[in-house]
């Protein structure tokens, strides 16, 4: 005979959610794209990806492993590629492409340095290739250097084009670009492209459209030194930039949706968190500073060039909803930024890739599904939940705690520490606290439940008897024996949601319980007093 103090009575304050860190998995989608620089969808209701290719061609991926035999436009005898950051870098369908079969590129051409070119198209007769005839050059940016071209473009929830430019490249903007509103370099410009008529007008509420003569209208934003890859969050309209740093940081910047007061973002006063060149800099607090920076020291992370990914908005991964996945064109790794609840952001690591890297583009479907795409070999990775199953929730019937999870392996915890020798499915608790349970599956995902808060408010010394289940696992039936059979009022067979399944009041101290029908799974024994009250809970397996 063993004696433990049990309670007599707990109270529950209510569950707390135990963090769950996601993690998400690559799938293969397509390979043999060789220098993807951009993946988008077309608004056309459908379900293809369109891929961008740094020497002037656009790809279709019509399903997974299917990519179109013919290109949907191929200009590559009018992209600049000789530097490694110039060549065909973006792609935004008009949010009206399925009436009027709009699409807006911006690439390099041209000689030397090049000059940046936003033009738009329209789709040919077949919806999978563009029209070759039709380009109307809309805006050019010549280039003073080969580097820092930014390359992307994408409509915003206003309906207007968003374009990102760098600062025009060398190192640490020579010439002051991105601080200079005279010159749209460094800057992300905002047009009204709305009138197929016309090239653009200004949209009237861009912050410094009456500025006057030293500013150019269409700048939306400033302070950027290369922001390469940017987004929208299609659920709440914010604005997402990975800047690629100098040598120091690489930053991920935001704008909450309508907000439209002309943002600088501080290069060159500022690389990240940290002052860079402040020479005629204004304070820091004159500047949007990054909502995550990572450290690139060549070192100890090794991150070289950050790659701006979505908010992922789809329906497939809950696990995933409202992270902003974004990774580096070097590190092999894969992060996520959410909301911390306080008004700022918390990031974390998603995933940490050994295989793969180079990099260089996310890419959102009609669902909200995201893909990610490297320069080299070229393929095309569709984004999803390495951990979906369920979380387990946790159920306390009085004197014990029990898991919802059967296939897994546990470990509870007490005041977010580990309880020694606590890894079944059930646990007696002892003592006021919060308790979760952590449940371990096969595959190495680690899900926890939320937090049941427990005050002890009555303590008697029980006897608990000792509980045998033979054989275990069981077969068609199994033997349920104790010690102490005065104390046993009713054994009960139960699921691990807590359903009754069978009961017997006893009259010794064995039973033989008929399992024939059940499913195979885990079960839960449980010996009642005379009183109701829970003595002592063992899992039983079942094999049939």
């Amino acid at each position: 005979m063993r004696t433990l103090l049990l309670t007599s009575f707990l109270a529950l304050f209510g569950t707390v959610a135990a963090q769950n860190a996601p993690r998400i998995a690559l799938v293969p989608w397509a390979v043999g794209l060789d220098t993807i620089t951009d993946i988008t969808y077309s608004h056309a209701g459908d379900t293809r990806l369109f891929v961008v290719k740094k020497q002037g061609m656009i790809e279709i991926i019509t399903d997974s492993m299917t990519v179109a035999a013919a290109p949907f436009l191929d200009i590559s005898d009018q992209v600049l590629t000789i530097g490694h950051e110039q060549g065909l870098l973006g792609l935004a369908f008009d949010p009206d492409y399925a009436n009027n079969g709009f699409f807006y590129v911006n690439y390099i051409a041209g000689t030397g340095s090049g000059t940046s070119i936003i033009s738009r198209w329209s789709v040919g007769m077949n919806p999978n290739i563009a029209d070759a005839m039709s380009e109307q050059i809309l805006y050019t940016v010549p280039q003073p250097y080969e580097n820092h071209n930014g390359g992307d473009l994408a409509f915003g929830p206003d309906g207007y084009l968003y374009i990102p430019l760098g600062d025009g490249g060398d190192a640490g903007d020579p010439q002051g670009h991105a601080q200079n509103l005279m010159d749209p370099l460094g800057d992300v410009i905002r047009l009204d492209v709305s009138d197929p008529d016309t090239t653009y007008t200004i949209p009237a509420s861009n912050p410094f459209v009456n500025a006057g003569t030293d500013t150019l209208p269409e700048i939306w934003a400033s302070g950027l030194r290369n922001p390469f890859r940017f987004s929208f969050d299609r659920m709440e309209g914010d604005m997402w930039i990975g800047d690629v740093g100098q040598s120091s940081w690489e930053e991920v910047n935001y704008v909450e949706a309508g907000e439209n007061d002309g943002p600088n973002f501080g290069w060159r006063c500022y690389e990240g968190p940290a002052p860079f060149n402040i020479l005629n800099c204004e304070a820091d607090s004159a500047y949007v500073l990054p909502v995550t920076a990572h450290i690139n020291d060549g070192m100890f992370t090794e991150w070289c060039s950050v790659i701006g990914g979505y908010v992922y908005r789809g329906a497939a991964w809950p696990h995933l909803y409202g992270q902003y996945i974004y990774t580096d064109y070097c590190k092999q790794q894969f992060w996520g930024l959410h909301e911390d609840g306080n008004g700022g952001f918390m990031d974390m690591m998603l995933l940490e890739d050994t295989n793969h890297t180079a990099w260089t583009t996310f890419g959102e479907n009609a669902a909200g599904e995201l893909f990610v795409g490297n320069e080299t070999p070229g393929h095309v990775f569709k984004i999803v939940d390495a951990c979906p199953m369920d979380a387990p929730t946790i159920t306390f019937n009085g004197t014990t705690l029990l898991s919802s999870i059967s296939d897994s392996t546990y470990m509870w915890f007490l005041n977010g520490f580990p309880i020694m020798g606590a890894n079944g499915v059930s646990y007696i608790p002892g003592q006021d606290g919060d308790y979760y349970v952590q449940a371990i599956f096969e595959n190495g995902c680690m899900l926890n439940s939320d937090t049941l808060s427990l005050v002890i408010t009555g303590v008697n010394d029980l006897v608990v008897p000792l509980l045998s289940i033979q054989p275990n696992p069981a077969g068609s039936t199994a033997t349920i024996s104790w010690s102490q059979a005065e104390l046993v009022g009713e054994v009960r067979l139960m699921d691990l949601q807590g359903r009754v399944i069978y009961r017997q009041n006893p009259t010794a101290s064995r039973i033989t319980m008929e399992l024939d029908g059940l499913a195979t799974g885990n079960y839960m024994i449980q010996l009642l007093s005379r009183e109701g009250l829970v003595l002592t809970v063992q899992q039983l397996a079942v094999m049939n």
